[in-house]
């Protein structure tokens, strides 16, 4: 049986003194819900002090799909290894997009994350043009196709469904619509890595995820948690997430 996830994405936020909201976050107590903070590298050997010896992990928001080299700026996942951290965020649709990350960048990152020990969390998102054209289920499978390399297991793959056109503006697809996604997703994985290994893969949905509609949407087949952005800097508003998750 797959065991839920509530993963934040701090993206671009949190100091020092974000590390209240990480203990209280820690303290969380779920039956079935794996917890999970990506901050910024900032904090990351921090949040992992933190962390320790509680059930919340703690992933990076990018990682370089070369081990070392000369890239200014850019992490290496056994970098974020290093620092403590055991997941990793890859092709965001704010990395897609602002960086123009390709599907074969994402998978070659995802490769990186494999080979140090870390989980990819993989992100599949359409735009609203791409929604309102009904392009939604090829734009998808296009990007989970490319951007998920041969390999992919429950144990080192998580996939991230998250419509780019919902993040960050309030904005929620109807149920019906994340769940032919999520639908259409699992059938995916299944066809190519076979049902054991295709069912054991977790999908989350992300975008707009609040306490007031966690739970219709977490109510919905295949979807396994969420990857939540702006409710997850707030330890109150995250719980709450966290508790419905767990009570799904």
């Amino acid at each position: 049986m797959r065991r839920k996830l509530a993963a934040g994405n701090w993206k671009m936020n949190g100091l020092g003194t974000a590390q209240d909201e990480l203990r209280a976050i820690a303290a969380t107590p779920t039956r079935q819900t794996d917890l999970l903070i990506c901050p910024p590298s900032t904090l990351l050997e921090r949040a992992a002090i933190v962390a320790s010896d509680t059930p919340l992990e703690i992933g990076g928001q990018d990682c370089h799909a070369n081990p070392t080299g000369a890239h200014t700026g850019d992490i290496s996942a056994e970098m974020l290894a290093d620092c403590g951290a055991s997941y990793v965020i890859l092709g965001h649709s704010e990395r897609r997009t602002d960086h123009n990350e390709s599907n074969a960048q994402v998978a070659a990152k995802t490769l990186a994350a494999w080979t140090s020990g870390l989980t990819a969390v993989v992100c599949l998102g359409e735009s609203l043009k791409e929604r309102q054209s009904g392009q939604t289920l090829d734009v998808i499978t296009a990007q989970l196709a490319g951007s998920l390399p041969d390999g992919a297991t429950g144990e080192n793959t998580v996939v991230a469904y998250e419509p780019i056109w919902a993040i960050g503006t309030g904005l929620v697809p109807e149920i019906a619509q994340i769940d032919e996604v999520h639908t259409i997703l699992r059938a995916e994985l299944v066809k190519r890595f076979g049902v054991m290994t295709g069912d054991a893969i977790r999908l989350l949905y992300g975008g707009s995820v609040k306490p007031d509609n966690a739970a219709e949407i977490f109510a919905v087949p295949n979807v396994d948690g969420a990857l939540v952005g702006g409710a997850s800097l707030k330890s109150h508003d995250f719980k709450a997430i966290i508790d419905a998750l767990d009570a799904s």
